[in-house]
């Protein structure tokens, strides 16, 4: 009878295998673990929420064409186009606009943030008709969104001012949160609310914790660094911040209860290569819950902002979505994927993704009733369309015929580059009008515009 004993080389030769097949284990299985795991602690969310965020984003949006039913009519010259504020020289660099009326005199004004002159400044309506320009504050590098609201609550209105720093995507720390403080009589006193932090991009403001003062809501776009954060506010012009959210390329903040329940929530878009929408859910006491409400699988999908409103009329909040940013090509090209959409609240955070219509280059959507009747139409702006061909919009208006079916109108070709809209009654005539600002980065030059009004001449009363 034999007796075979292993030999030393080959039991080595047994370890060595073994401690293969763990390393190789350890690699498959660990390596995609600290990626989730890493996801998780940027975006908030647990690791079979960011499994679901993975393999759960939309399909449906990457071709745009697939996805929305050009209905395309007529042209209407219901707006007549006339500029106001400061002239210009140079392109204009116009970040953001808001229809306003800052004196309570009883006229829509308008406040400017202008990134070629770095300045906040209030096209005042005064008498009616008359607009004329002042900066409220300069020395602003970058200005990238206003919010007029009364932050201190003393009956007048203050400016909420998010700074970039820098225009164009940069990761230094040059972004700041800015407060103008009215005095009663329209002058204003900066304060600095946060400095040196990523780039920022939106900044509105709320009661959050439920303590009686306003606090404050920051979209920090960054660069591939960018974060969402609130900034509680503790009295006597002190501050608090909490980061929400480590992900790059926050655009905007809008504030909602957007769950019923008498506290205020926040929802996001976040662009990048991320192209996806968060709701944080309060529980009152300024504690959030990060909740993925729409992602895009394309990761050239162009995100560039959102607004909320009640799109349906069945009493819930409904977010107006375009995308069509572009910055990441230079010059910057359309694709033909870009568009407006919104999603359709159906209650318990569950939101159905609409689109409604194609729009290269769509940077901006506003809703209004336009055309008197009813049901909400939306005004759409595009800076990054096709500028050197002649055909290419910058302007549309979307008709809704009351069954949320849309059809795309053209408004104009010329302003180009506009950037962002808002609707307004500026003089008091029951008609919707709206203006545009002009964000020319890129040439061509030849068709420029930096505040334009366009007065509602009536024509869409006899349609």
């Amino acid at each position: 009878m034999d007796n075979k004993k292993t030999s030393p080389n080959t039991k080595k030769s047994g370890y060595k295998n073994i401690i293969l097949i763990v390393v190789i284990l350890i690699v498959i299985v660990g390596i995609p673990l600290l990626f989730l795991n890493y996801q998780a602690n940027r975006s908030g969310l647990t690791i079979k929420e960011v499994i679901s965020r993975i393999t759960g984003k939309s399909e449906a949006d990457n071709t745009g064409t697939d996805n929305a039913a050009e209905n395309t009519g007529e042209k209407i010259d219901f707006l007549t186009p006339s500029p106001i504020g400061n002239g210009f020289t140079e392109p204009p660099l116009i970040a953001h606009i808001q229809a306003v009326d800052l004196d309570n005199d009883g006229l829509l004004d308008v406040i400017v943030c202008d990134d070629r002159e770095n300045f906040v400044s209030w096209i005042r309506q005064n008498p009616a008709g008359t607009y004329t320009e002042t900066v409220l504050a300069s020395d602003l590098i970058a200005p990238s969104h206003v919010e007029v609201i009364d932050f201190d609550k003393d009956g007048d209105k203050d400016l909420m001012v998010g700074v970039l720093g820098m225009l164009f995507p940069n990761n230094d720390k040059i972004g700041s949160v800015v407060i103008l403080e009215n005095d009663g009589k329209n002058n204003f006193e900066k304060h600095i609310v946060a400095e040196k932090i990523a780039r920022v991009s939106d900044v509105r403001a709320g009661d959050f914790d439920n303590d009686g003062d306003m606090d404050l809501a920051v979209a920090q776009f960054g660069y591939d660094d960018g974060e969402t954060r609130w900034i509680e506010n503790l009295g006597n012009w002190k501050f608090e911040s909490h980061i929400l959210q480590y992900l790059s390329g926050p655009i905007n903040v809008e504030i909602v209860d957007i769950d019923g329940d008498n506290d205020l929530d926040i929802i996001s878009l976040v662009s990048q290569e991320w192209e996806e929408i968060y709701c944080f859910i309060n529980n009152g006491k300024g504690e959030f819950q990060p909740n993925l409400l729409y992602g895009s699988s394309n990761q050239d999908y162009g995100s560039s902002g959102i607004s909320l409103c009640d799109l349906d009329k069945d009493g819930d909040t409904d977010i107006l979505y375009s995308n069509g940013d572009a910055f990441d090509y230079m010059p910057p090209q359309g694709r033909p994927w870009h568009g407006v959409q919104w999603l359709e609240n159906k209650g318990n955070l569950k939101f159905e993704f609409k689109r409604i219509c194609n729009f290269t280059g769509a940077t901006n959507v506003r809703a209004s009733d336009i055309d008197n009747d009813g049901d909400i139409d939306l005004f759409a702006v595009s800076a990054f369309n096709i500028w050197d061909s002649p055909d290419s919009y910058s302007f549309i208006w979307l008709e809704n015929d009351g069954s949320m079916n849309f059809t795309k109108r053209e408004i104009t070709k010329n302003p180009t580059h506009l950037l962002t809209c808002e609707p307004g009654d500026f003089n008091n005539d029951g008609l919707i009008d709206v203006i545009t600002g002009g964000m020319h980065t890129y040439p061509p030059f030849d068709r420029l515009g930096r505040i334009t009004l366009w007065t509602n001449n009536g024509m869409l009363a006899g349609k």
